[in-house]
């Protein structure tokens, strides 16, 4: 009765660890670029009793042997890179990523790099592109003061209009990044990721070309998660923890049953 004890211990600890997964995915329904979590498990070492292919007489097996699973362990949590739907917001610098890729922002302090598909840039005091944290946009051009409109293409392009201009001028391009594994890249919050080994090394490119996504100026993209999806995990994910206290019960009380013999 020990062992069903501990082995129903795992099926909560696990099924906790889901619900944490869902609760946080259900908090950023709203958030810009939010990329759901999922919780993968697997099982634990078995128990064999009998080991299947054990003789049972001298000319037969056991075909399939005696085993006792002893639980369940989380072996994965990891994002998954689906597209958000895309929302109007009529804002100059707002800038939806739709398909693959990454803008890259600049850390302070010389932090290093991070990756965000979230687009809602502003201007800072140095006409810099940068995120609602300050962080700026890596390699982005310095905008004009006297601008009076920005345009920005689908494939990166930066056009500025000056006062007393009919045409606007270049003045850079946002570049692209991609990873070969996005789910391995480390969630670090505020919308930002950072490259790990896991994710594979990051490489630049084009919007819009090489299969990379394209840009679309004066849109969001929104959370990929799904509000009922979400709910219906919740519910599987409370159910399947509340049949594994029943096996905690019912073990403790075939364990209780076993003792009081004795009385």
């Amino acid at each position: 009765m020990l062992r069903a004890l501990y082995t129903a211990a795992t099926g909560m600890n696990a099924q906790e660890l889901n619900i944490d997964v869902i609760s946080n995915n259900l908090a950023n329904i709203n958030t810009t670029a939010y990329k759901k979590s999922r919780a993968d498990f697997q099982d634990l070492v078995y128990q064999y009793i009998v080991e299947p292919g054990a003789e049972t007489s001298a000319d037969t097996i056991n075909p399939s042997g005696i085993s006792v699973g002893l639980g369940v362990e989380p072996v994965a949590v990891h994002k998954i890179f689906e597209q958000g739907d895309l929302t109007s917001t009529g804002r100059t610098l707002d800038v939806a990523i739709e398909g693959d890729g990454f803008f890259q922002v600049d850390l302070p302090n010389g932090g290093g790099q991070a990756y965000t598909r979230a687009g809602s840039f502003q201007l800072d005091q140095n006409n810099q592109l940068v995120t609602p944290e300050g962080y700026v946009l890596t390699g982005a051009p310095t905008i004009d003061t006297t601008a009076v409109a920005i345009e920005i293409s689908s494939d990166g392009f930066i056009n500025v209009r000056t006062p007393g201009t009919t045409t606007a001028s270049q003045a850079g391009q946002l570049t692209a990044w991609r990873f070969p594994n996005p789910s391995g890249l480390k969630a670090m919050g505020q919308n930002l990721y950072l490259e790990t080994d896991a994710a594979g090394g990051a490489t630049s490119g084009t919007w819009g070309a090489d299969g990379l996504g394209r840009l679309n100026q004066g849109f969001l993209e929104t959370s990929n998660v799904s509000v009922v999806e979400q709910v219906v995990n919740m519910i599987t994910a409370q159910r399947a923890y509340e049949a594994s206290s029943k096996g905690v019960q019912s073990a403790d009380e075939i364990l209780g049953q076993a003792i009081n013999l004795k009385r």
